[in-house]
């Protein structure tokens, strides 16, 4: 039989999974500029990093970030709440435009070669630190695109498993072997840095 409790924890569930968003692309549909402020605000260090970290490249990374706000900006008028929550559909856009530059590089033949990544030890902490990143962000580079885009949404975006599989259009199952295999990929890479480099992987 349904009691308060019961009563009450239906209510945390729909708490749980309202919009956070939602007030806010209300106002910005209404084109109210300290709403279009905080969503930029909010939102695009988000979509940067996600698209730095799957792109490789931050002058690339910030042309999807504000492609993906620009869309949002547009959207927000004809948004329907409760069909997927905004963020969901933000990161949708971003992988969308990240996808589109992969594949564009993937048609375009070129025999420049790759940037190699100075492993020397820095001659200070801070530059160890420097280094150790740029260790991280170079494996992760490595990774086959699946597993990176699984990693990066799941360990630097921090989104649930389920959002993260429905994003990728794959089971929950399938997301969780490429975790699997790209983490091991990013140990073995990684070996010779111990704790540091877990400490810049999450």
């Amino acid at each position: 039989m349904d009691g308060p409790q019961s009563f009450a924890r239906q209510d945390d569930r729909l708490a749980a999974i309202a919009d956070p968003d939602q007030e806010l692309v209300a106002r910005v549909a209404r084109g109210d500029p300290e709403a279009i402020q905080a969503l930029v605000s909010a939102k695009l260090p988000r979509m940067m990093a996600l698209a730095g970290r799957l792109l490789g490249d931050p002058v690339e990374a910030e042309d999807v970030a504000q492609e993906t706000l620009l869309r949002a900006w547009k959207q927000a008028p004809r948004w329907t709440p409760g069909k997927a929550k905004f963020d969901t559909w933000l990161h949708r856009v971003a992988l969308n435009l990240c996808y589109d530059r992969l594949r564009r590089r993937r048609e375009v033949a070129t025999d420049a070669v790759p940037e190699q990544v100075d492993d020397s030890p820095g001659p200070d902490r801070g530059l160890m630190a420097q280094d150790v990143g740029r260790r991280v962000e170079a494996a992760l580079m490595a990774l086959p695109e699946r597993q990176r885009e699984a990693i990066v949404l799941c360990h630097y975006q921090e989104l649930g498993n389920i959002e993260a599989a429905g994003l990728m259009g794959v089971s929950v199952e399938a997301l969780e072997s490429l975790l699997s295999r790209g983490r091991r990929a990013l140990r073995a890479a990684l070996a010779d840095l111990g704790p540091a480099a877990e400490g810049e992987r999450r």
